[in-house]
């Protein structure tokens, strides 16, 4: 299988439900960070805004969305019905995506690389 280019190629390889995730997660993270550019970073889905903003993607039994460290730890509580690690958060495919926190989660990074601009 060729290496994606860009999010068509790359949800292309998934089964419609799968599909349909992930474009959801796109246009939740999309819509909090409208300025932020699409690209393919590692292999999968990720957006940038003054630096790497987060990065999303599919695996069999869950969505696998990457905020950084930083987001993980400043959302613990609301992410502790979720598997998580330091920087990334599971989203099972048996579950609804929780987009009023994944928006929540976004805003957060996109404040965060601004605030680079401005003390940097």
């Amino acid at each position: 299988m060729p290496k994606p280019t860009d999010f068509r190629s790359y949800s292309a390889g998934f089964p419609p439900p799968i599909r349909r995730r992930l474009n959801l997660m796109r246009r939740t993270i999309k819509k909090a960070a409208p300025r932020a550019t699409e690209k393919i970073s590692y292999g999968i889905p990720a957006f940038t805004l003054n630096g790497m903003l987060v990065w999303f993607a599919a695996f069999k039994n869950h969505i696998g969305f990457y905020p950084g460290a930083g987001a993980i730890s400043v959302f613990k509580k609301e992410l502790s019905a979720y598997k998580s690690a330091k920087g990334s958060v599971q989203f099972p495919h048996d579950a609804r995506l929780p987009l009023p926190l994944i928006t929540r989660i976004v805003r957060f990074r996109v404040k965060q690389n601004l605030s680079k601009l401005r003390s940097g």
